[in-house]
């Protein structure tokens, strides 16, 4: 079973994006990037912000998710780097080398395909 780790942005994940209800209305109709998972038992485990501007905390929250759920016997299998980040982070180049290089398991950019404009139509 895939467990699916959403990496956003703090700064939208509190102050924009309440709740991040568009990620998680994305992987709960399995569209957008989480498209390939329709047909897949999967299981969202969690949602971790960036750690706020430049992200030098990225890193060591990873670090943080894997030590803490260890005595549970979960692990990530898959991390999503959300819109927040991807279109919006003047850091995301380095986020993403951060999260690639440290997450030991696919990273794929993208989450949720709706825009702020339509969500509500």
């Amino acid at each position: 079973m895939e467990k699916i780790l959403i990496i956003g942005c703090k700064r939208a994940m509190n102050e924009v994006c309440i709740a991040c209800s568009r990620c998680l209305v994305g992987f709960n109709r399995r569209e957008g990037e989480f498209s390939r998972y329709k047909d897949q038992d999967v299981e969202l485990m969690g949602l971790l912000s960036c750690g706020d501007c430049p992200g030098a905390a990225m890193v060591t929250r990873m670090t943080q998710l894997k030590l803490w759920n260890a005595p549970m016997e979960e692990k990530v299998t898959k991390v999503h780097v959300a819109p927040c980040i991807l279109d919006h982070c003047p850091y995301k180049d380095t986020l993403l080398a951060k999260i690639k290089a440290k997450s030991e398991v696919e990273v794929i950019e993208g989450t949720h395909p709706y825009i702020p404009v339509t969500i509500f139509d």
